[in-house]
């Protein structure tokens, strides 16, 4: 078994060779180049071009490391992010269909959260670009494929039993109005600007109400990713999708990583005049597993519910991760989408 390289400036040859080798490559490594690849903001990935002195293996190879940014890393570290990613590779993907990245190797020191996943190079898979978006028939076929999480393991009670897919607090609705109150004024004070006044409203009044939401939490649970967003999907590559980045994966409603995609990913005019067709595509995929119990009227009503989790996650992410231009743009659009779908779908009256 490899050791735990958690940094990329720690990686030698020698490391490589055992990583590889314990993934069944009768190989050596001689030497390599590496690069910074990703817009990554609590991980950095790296991508190793591979020279051998003994046996072949792969061209080159992705790993990903704990970020250097001390923010970032904090926040991996207090969300358990880091843990969740190898977890999720090592006990979860064997049990689902959507299609992630090869693994090579990947584990973690528990306590102080030094990690390393060392994965399939995608080259030349292309990274979705959250701030553009994405057209109709990308979201369908992102739909589809999310279909391939949620429907291996719907409603598995077994779910139950994994503690760290399960909210760390005992009150998960008590202790997010409490982070989104930390996070809100910062956010507020950053982005006001580029936000309307309607847009601010919404946002105020979910935060205001957050806890209502509490009695209206559906019960068909399942494996959810938590950021199912064009900057976690590689188009193209070995595959027409390749999901990455499952730092936050847990057991909730397979819907709310339907509305989170929906409403961050693309433009709201794109949205509007699709989402109905957009979600029945999924509800379609969904029912490819026998799922049971589980109506198209109940996945909408549910899909409108979670309208709000982009918004969410773009308030809190913003305040948490190190700061860059690029993130700038990225937690706008998440929330000036996010808030346009909600208010377009009425979804206000689910926090009364």
């Amino acid at each position: 078994m490899p050791t735990i390289c958690s940094r990329p400036r720690n990686v030698s040859a020698h490391w490589l060779s055992s990583v590889l080798q314990h993934a069944g490559f009768d190989a050596e490594v001689e030497s390599f180049r590496q690069t910074n690849v990703g817009t990554g903001q609590v991980g950095q990935n790296v991508r190793f071009n591979l020279s051998y002195g003994r046996g072949q293996g792969p061209q080159s190879i992705v790993g990903k490391f704990v970020s250097d940014d001390p923010a970032s890393r904090q926040a991996g570290i207090d969300n358990n992010t880091y843990i969740k990613e190898v977890r999720f590779y090592q006990l979860l993907k064997p049990t689902v269909d959507i299609r992630t990245p090869l693994v090579y190797f990947t584990d973690i020191e528990p306590s102080s959260h030094d990690f390393c996943l060392i994965m399939e190079d995608l080259y030349p898979a292309q990274q979705g670009d959250q701030i553009e978006g994405c057209d109709v028939s990308t979201a369908s076929l992102a739909l589809k494929q999310l279909a391939r999480l949620h429907g291996p393991r719907w409603a598995d009670e077994s779910l139950l039993q994994i503690d760290w897919l399960l909210p760390s607090s005992p009150d998960p609705l008590a202790a997010a109005k409490a982070v989104w109150n930390a996070c809100w004024p910062g956010f507020i004070n950053r982005y006001a600007k580029n936000l309307s006044s309607t847009q601010i409203n919404m946002a105020s009044r979910y935060g205001e109400h957050l806890l209502n939401l509490e009695q209206l939490i559906p019960g068909a649970l399942t494996i959810t990713h938590g950021d199912y967003r064009l900057d976690n999907m590689l188009f193209n590559g070995v595959a027409p999708l390749t999901v990455v980045d499952w730092q936050t994966p847990s057991l909730g409603p397979g819907a709310a990583d339907v509305a989170y995609f929906m409403g961050t990913s693309l433009p709201s005019s794109l949205r509007s005049g699709y989402e109905n067709k957009l979600v029945e595509d999924y509800y379609a995929a969904l029912c490819d597993y026998k799922i049971q119990n589980y109506s198209f009227d109940r996945c909408w009503e549910d899909y409108r519910r979670f309208s709000f989790n982009g918004l969410h996650m773009a308030v809190i992410a913003s305040m948490i991760v190190g700061r860059t231009s690029r993130g700038d743009e990225m937690f706008l659009a998440m929330a000036r989408r996010s808030t346009q779908m909600a208010l377009e779908l009425d979804a206000g009256e689910f926090l009364c």
